[in-house]
This record gives structure tokens, C-alpha cells and sequence, in this order.
């Protein structure tokens, strides 16, 4: 079976054996492809437990507090519409989105798919929905925001009475149950199921002008290659389009927002008809004068040190590819990796601020009201989750389509 590397653009002839193992790509070392045994029936029985979590984490309260003899609790929902009552529905419709939204839809869109694949259902919206749903992952932001619940149960903790609801063990099981369906489904085999991958050539063929599609991975050639994918109706294209220039205007709009999300206020604490703003830097100085040091470290390194990585590393990549550097290019491939998989977590500071409006709506005891710096904030963190799934990895290792072709992968 022949199989495209999304990283580096390189063609593989992979040779299933056994019943497990996984092959990796020789020149970039991107896992290929594992064999998973019954995975597709595992993840549609977890996505079906998942779907029942998600009701229950969505219903009920995931945290309450009691202050000056006020109780007032919060839900999943309670925060998004926290924050719309506030005047920030642009900020509203992204928490809405990723942390309620989007994992809806990828749990909805995952027992569509797979429930069609095992019945051997021929519904043509099998490959689109698969190929969104799997795109759709890194704006699934669950995790990111029990990290955020942990957050702000730290910072009211000394404050005033917590108690944890029933929403928020449904919240932290879901995690896990989703986490173990995407660590037992193998796409790839998902894809096969829909649509066979290109086969071996006869022996002593050689393997050359392919197009690889980046949605579902499916080599077409470029003889008979058209505009869309024939099995997922993704766009086909050599590269990304434009991939440099969109990606260094995202990264400008990004540094400029990353200005007044640290300078401006992202929330203001009024307690007893007293005001005090806050912005990331001084809420990080609060919580290390209050000796809670390992949440401290973690904001300034979500919110703070991560955005700022993030920038350099792929202001880094685009000259990189830009003057033709052929110098450590796993490394850099490596590093496009990090890049893309942590910079979700910074939303950690927009989720907790959003817990943080929600719970503390006490009159006259005490409110805590969004700022602009939590808007510019959210910019920053969008922007450059665009910009790296903007860049195209490929063009580290310019392999060009018509050319390269691996006989083996490693495999493991």
C-alpha cells in the first residue's frame, strides 16, 4: 500500500504484518499508519458513552461557590452566557464554540461515520464529514478547559466557599472517554473502509507523480487528478496555496494583538463597590504572593511564554523556507509539531476568566467583569492556531510530487 507523509511530502511503500505495529515515515518520522485490530468498534461505543457525558456535563452545574451568604453556580452554557451579559459576544461565540460546539459536532460527526463504515453504508457524506470532524480536532478544547475550571477553583479557593457539581466529573470522564476513543481509532483505516489507498505498483515500477490529498491522504495521480478529491472532495494541490504569505499576515496580526492582550485588562475583580483590573502579568504576581506558585507557572507559561514561542518559532520556519535552508530539517519538522499541538492551550486564561464571570455575579458582594485584554488575548490564540495550520510542513523538505518516493518505512 502506498502511503503520502503530510509532513514531508514523501511517498512510502508501507506492508502491513501483523496484527498490530506501526510504521513511520524514514525521512521525517511521522507515524503512517498502526494497526489497531477492532478499533473502529471500540471508538463508536466510546463516542456513544462520550455522547451521553456530553448531555450530562452540559446539564448540570460544574462548580458552585458560596460568599456572604450568596450561592451562585455555574454551568458549561452559564459561562458562555456570562460573558454575552457582559458585552463580549465575540468572545461568547469562540468559548461557545470550542469548548461546546465543535465537540459536539466531532462526537455527532464520529457515530455518523463510523456507525455508516461497520453497516457498510454507502452515504456520500461519509468522506466529507470524516474529513471535518478530523480537521475540527484542535478546536475541540475540553481539556483546556477543565484546566481552566482547576484555574479558577485555585484562585477562589481562599475567597469563598467551592463546591464541585456533578457537571464537572461528567466534564472530566468525558475527557478521558474521548481521549481513549482517538487513542484507539486508526483514520487510516477509517479511510480504507471508504475508500481504498493507492496499491502497490508491479514489481519494478517506478512510483511517481502523485498528488497527495491533505485531507484523507489519498495519492491521485496527477494524470488523472482533477481540482477535488475523488474520495473525500477536499481540495487537491501540490502545496498549501499561498501558504508563506498567508501565514506571515496571520503571524503580523497576531504579534500586533499580542501587544494589548498583556498591556490592557483582561478582567476587573469589583469587591464591596472597589474596582481592581487585572492583566495576565499581574495576575500571575497576585497568585505568587499568594504562594500558589504551581498555578502561577502555569498561567505565565500557557499564556504568556507559549504565545511568544509560538511567534518566534514559526517567524523562524517562514525564513527558514524562505532562504532555502536545507539545514536540520527533521528538527524543524519536530519543532512545526510542538507548535501545532500546544497552542490550543493558551485558551486556558480565556476559559478560566469565563468560569470566573460566571460564578462571581454577587451585586454589591462581588462581580468579575471581562476586558478588552481577554479579547485581544483570544485574537492572539486564534491567529496563531490559523497561521500554523496555514503552513505547510512540506515545504521544509521541497520534495517535489513527481519525484521521491520511499521503498520502506521504519517501522515499529
Amino acid at each position: 500500500m502506498l502511503l503520502a507523509c503530510h509532513d514531508c511530502g514523501g511517498i512510502h511503500r508501507v506492508v502491513p504484518g501483523s496484527a498490530h505495529g506501526s510504521f513511520a515515515c524514514a525521512t521525517c518520522g511521522r507515524t503512517l499508519f498502526r494497526n489497531k485490530g477492532r478499533g473502529i468498534e471500540h471508538a463508536l461505543a466510546l463516542n456513544l458513552a462520550a455522547l451521553v457525558l456530553f448531555g450530562v456535563a452540559n446539564i448540570f452545574p460544574i462548580m458552585s461557590m458560596s460568599l456572604g451568604g450568596q450561592t451562585q453556580a455555574a454551568s458549561l452554557a452559564g459561562s458562555v452566557v456570562a460573558l454575552y451579559r457582559n458585552q463580549m459576544p465575540g468572545l461568547a461565540l469562540l468559548v461557545f464554540l470550542v469548548a461546546i460546539g465543535v465537540p459536539l459536532v466531532r462526537i455527532i460527526g464520529m457515530i455518523f461515520v463510523l456507525g455508516q463504515v461497520l453497516a457498510g453504508g454507502r452515504s456520500r457524506l461519509r468522506a466529507p464529514v470524516f474529513r471535518i470532524v478530523w480537521k475540527l480536532h484542535p478546536w475541540a478544547m475540553t481539556e483546556v478547559y477543565l484546566l481552566g475550571l482547576v484555574v479558577a477553583w485555585v484562585k477562589l479557593r481562599d475567597l469563598a466557599t467551592i463546591e464541585p457539581g456533578l457537571g464537572i466529573l461528567a466534564l472530566a470522564l468525558l475527557i478521558v472517554i474521548m481521549l481513549w476513543a482517538e487513542s484507539v481509532l486508526e483514520p487510516g483505516e477509517v479511510w480504507e473502509r471508504i475508500g481504498p489507498q493507492v496499491r502497490e505498483p508491479d514489481s519494478g515500477s517506478e512510483v511517481f507523480g502523485f498528488l497527495c490529498c491533505h485531507g484523507c491522504g489519498l495519492l491521485v495521480p496527477q494524470t488523472e487528478a482533477e481540482h477535488v478529491c475523488p474520495r473525500c472532495q477536499g481540495a487537491l494541490h501540490p502545496r498549501k496555496p499561498d501558504s508563506l504569505a498567508r501565514t506571515w499576515a496571520l503571524l503580523i496580526a497576531a504579534a500586533i494583538l499580542y501587544i494589548p492582550a498583556n498591556v490592557m485588562p483582561v478582567m476587573t475583580v469589583t469587591s464591596l463597590g472597589r474596582g481592581e483590573p487585572d492583566t495576565i502579568l499581574s495576575g500571575v504576581k497576585a497568585m505568587i504572593a499568594l504562594g500558589m506558585w504551581p498555578v502561577a507557572i502555569l498561567v505565565l507559561f500557557a499564556s504568556i511564554v507559549v504565545p511568544c514561542l509560538k511567534l518566534i518559532g514559526l517567524v523562524y520556519l517562514l525564513l527558514s523556507v524562505q532562504c532555502g535552508s536545507t539545514r536540520r530539517r527533521r528538527d524543524r519538522t519536530i519543532l512545526y509539531r510542538v507548535i501545532e499541538g500546544v497552542g490550543r492551550w493558551s485558551m486556558v486564561d480565556i476559559f478560566m476568566i469565563s468560569i470566573l464571570v460566571a460564578l462571581v455575579e454577587l451585586g454589591e458582594v462581588a462581580t468579575i467583569q471581562p476586558g478588552q485584554g481577554a479579547v485581544a488575548f483570544a485574537g492572539v490564540v486564534v491567529l496563531t492556531m490559523l497561521a500554523s495550520a496555514s503552513f505547510d510542513p512540506r515545504l521544509i523538505w521541497n520534495i517535489e510530487e513527481s519525484g521521491r518516493e520511499s521503498s520502506a518505512s521504519t517501522r515499529t
